[in-house]
């Protein structure tokens, strides 16, 4: 193996290695986000109200477009919140 080659595969462990250490990060803050949803839902059955709420779920996906500066893609933007806030949904019933 050439020394060329010995430094890509290094610095590709390395990316790998922080892409870990993020997607632990996103573990964490999604199972923290699901503890806050399961708390807001029982608010939402003590208070008769539906789990769904398109209105609530337009607001939050317009906040995060406004604050996306990419390269995350707007769409992949919408489909990874959407998939989020489903989970979330799913937790609190």
């Amino acid at each position: 193996m050439d020394k060329e080659t010995r430094s890509d595969l290094k610095k590709l462990k390395e990316k790998r290695r922080s892409i870990d250490l993020l997607d632990q990060r996103l573990l964490m803050l999604l199972n923290q986000r699901i503890r806050i949803a399961i708390e807001i839902g029982k608010i939402k059955k003590e208070m008769g109200k539906r789990i769904y709420d398109a209105g609530r779920e337009k607001e939050v996906l317009d906040k995060l477009k406004v604050k996306n500066r990419g390269p995350l893609k707007e769409l992949d933007l919408i489909r990874i919140f959407r998939s989020i806030m489903y989970a979330c949904r799913q937790c609190q019933t």
